[in-house]
């Protein structure tokens, strides 16, 4: 009797193509509204047009990337308003959302976002980054869907797509000696919002996740020279909607200042 053989599993060649355009973003090889030409890269990285056109695709939904018509793909440049546009929904958006999975999330879902919990944990480091960033993104995604609300899962994702955060992993990628505090910060506060989640205590749920948006905001002020004071003016009209928030808001203002 023969012996099973293995499986064998390929990355297909688009998300090769798109982690490599990925982790050049995330590195400054690219520049805020460069266009990413499709010959260029084929060239460069000895593929076919197909898998690049693919992968820019990946990069346009990820929220790195506009597709223009008649013109191609560019990295965004996205201005001052569009940034403090898309901080203020999802300090909005994620704090209501954790109020909700609070109650409604299941065990099930408690142990897929350990799971990737500990995934991004082997990843706190300048190699992991892009990684990193993926895993980041997917777990506030299952926090929202936590929720039990379709359509503030699919509203949420939009918003996400529209923040900036790979302009702040850009900046630890120049940076660094920030990264290891930057990440690993980062990492305890995912750690804090899933164990409320796993206690379904609201309160909790809903401080942590603000906290954690409060903390990027300050990485746009520090890293992305954002107007601090357009970002305090709205956070405060967020604090008024999202009740036992405002003492952390204001812990994370000192010590910012």
């Amino acid at each position: 009797m023969h012996a099973k053989e293995p499986v064998l599993t390929r990355t297909p060649l688009k998300d090769e193509v798109f982690q490599s355009l990925h982790e050049s973003v995330l590195a400054g090889r690219y520049s805020a509204g460069e266009w990413l030409r499709q010959e260029e890269i084929s060239r460069r990285l000895g593929v076919s047009m197909t898998p690049v056109r693919e992968a820019l695709d990946l990069l346009v939904s990820s929220g790195m990337a506009e597709r223009v018509a008649y013109r191609g793909v560019r990295l965004l440049r996205p201005s001052n308003p569009d940034v403090l546009d898309s901080y203020e929904l999802r300090l909005l958006l994620e704090g209501s959302a954790a109020r909700s999975a609070a109650s409604n999330v299941s065990a099930e879902q408690i142990l897929s976002l350990n799971e990737l919990l500990q995934a991004e944990a082997a990843l706190l480091n300048l190699e992991g980054l892009p990684r990193q960033r993926e895993i980041s993104r997917a777990l506030h995604g299952r926090i929202v869907e936590a929720s039990g609300n379709s359509l503030l899962h699919r509203i949420y994702l939009d918003v996400l797509r529209a923040f900036p955060d790979w302009m702040l992993y850009e900046h630890l990628y120049r940076n660094p000696e920030l990264l290891q505090d930057s990440i690993c910060n980062e990492h305890r506060e995912h750690e804090m919002i899933v164990a409320a989640l796993a206690a379904h205590d609201p309160d909790a749920a809903v401080q942590r996740s603000v906290e954690h948006v409060l903390q990027r905001g300050r990485e746009l002020v520090s890293y992305l020279g954002m107007p601090r004071e357009s970002l305090e003016a709205r956070e405060a009209q967020i604090r008024r909607l999202i009740p036992g928030t405002e003492l952390g808001a204001e812990r994370l203002h000192k010590e910012a200042t």
